[in-house]
């Protein structure tokens, strides 16, 4: 069995320049990735994929192969996750190398650690599933939403107005951290949200969407929380 953990790192990030290597703390948070990749233990190869040579220069600092650089197609503000992973397999079996399961972690997602990706992969192969994906769960229930319409609020559910939040059924969102994948499958269904998916319910506390500058903020305030 082999295994790839796969970084995706593009170069042009728009809300926050330089996002993907950015100081998070100390050094720059495409490094959380990789040491987590490494000290998960599992991977026959853990490698950065982007299209920027600063970020290869920073990845092979930190322990990660940059072995190819994206194509055009996926270096462009529409290139997909999807899109990225299905190259990086394809390039890697022109070279002849092949991988049974496969790792994406995003680079700006330090709370990823290395015991957390082996218990999710560990985990996922058990289950035979064809993905994992990592979710948390909605902080209010989405069914009690409420939208703005011709300037007056109005319940987008009305049938749950009167529910108490607590009879209703938990629902989830991806963290946008990792995904775990089997290899074959993916290539079948060309989307990691698709076929047979394994849930992994991660707590709120280590959950940040990094958007924005407040975004990198709040972060970097959980971060220290939790670890330092």
């Amino acid at each position: 069995m082999k295994n790839i953990a796969i970084i995706t790192a593009r170069g042009g990030s728009k809300r926050i320049p330089r996002k993907n290597i950015k100081d998070f703390l100390g050094k720059p948070i495409l490094a959380y990735s990789i040491e987590a990749a490494i000290k998960c233990g599992m991977f026959d190869e853990v490698m950065v994929s982007t299209d920027d040579e600063e970020i290869a220069e920073i990845a092979r600092k930190y322990g990660a192969k940059v072995p190819f650089f994206r194509s055009e197609k996926t270096s462009n503000d529409f290139a997909t996750t999807n899109d990225v992973l299905l190259e990086v397999i394809d390039e890697y079996e022109k070279r002849g190398e092949k991988f049974d399961y496969g790792v994406c972690i995003y680079p700006t997602a330090p709370f990823v650690t290395g015991e957390r990706v082996k218990d999710a992969l560990e985990k996922f192969i058990e289950s035979g599933a064809d993905s994992l994906i990592p979710v948390v769960q909605f902080s209010y229930p989405p069914k009690r939403a409420m939208v703005i319409r011709d300037e007056r609020l109005v319940f987008e559910y009305p049938e749950f107005m009167d529910s108490r939040s607590q009879d209703l059924e938990k629902e989830y969102h991806d963290v946008g951290q990792f995904y775990c994948f089997k290899t074959e499958a993916y290539k079948k269904n060309k989307k990691l949200m698709l076929g047979n998916i394994l849930p992994y319910v991660i707590d709120e506390m280590e959950v940040q969407d990094i958007d924005t500058e407040s975004d990198w903020k709040i972060a970097e305030i959980k971060y220290r929380q939790l670890h330092l």
